[in-house]
């Protein structure tokens, strides 16, 4: 199973994905604001960042584009998770290293599909 770090400052969502996780079976946590998240993955070094773009403290594309930048973080994959799905955002966060897209809000089947090719069968 996977070690996945959930950036969300939304409760609902992040208590869905924690139900979710949990049932999976992966080792998981849980950071509610974009502040300190680069040393919280350098301290934990999960599989999977579950991030949302919009974020307290940094934005989600500030993250994954200090994360692509840091050789520590380079191997961790990144799937954002944004309300505002468009075709635009989703290019942003591919661009800046993002390894997918989930919109919000998204169906269970649908995430832990993504979760599962952008972990390469690990999910």
């Amino acid at each position: 199973m996977a070690r996945v770090m959930v950036i969300e400052d939304e409760d609902n969502i992040a208590i869905a994905l924690d139900f979710l996780l949990t049932r999976d079976g992966h080792d998981h946590s849980r950071l509610a604001t974009g502040a300190g998240a680069i040393e919280a993955l350098r301290a934990t070094h999960p599989d999977l960042v579950l991030l949302d773009v919009m974020l307290p403290g940094m934005s989600g594309y500030q993250i994954v584009q200090d994360m692509r930048a840091d050789p520590e973080l380079a191997d961790v994959r990144v799937l954002m998770m944004t309300a505002r799905g468009s075709v635009m955002e989703r290019r942003k966060g591919m661009a800046l290293g993002a390894d997918g897209f989930v919109a919000k809000p998204f169906e269970l089947a649908e995430l832990r599909a993504e979760m599962a090719r952008v972990l390469g069968g690990q999910a």
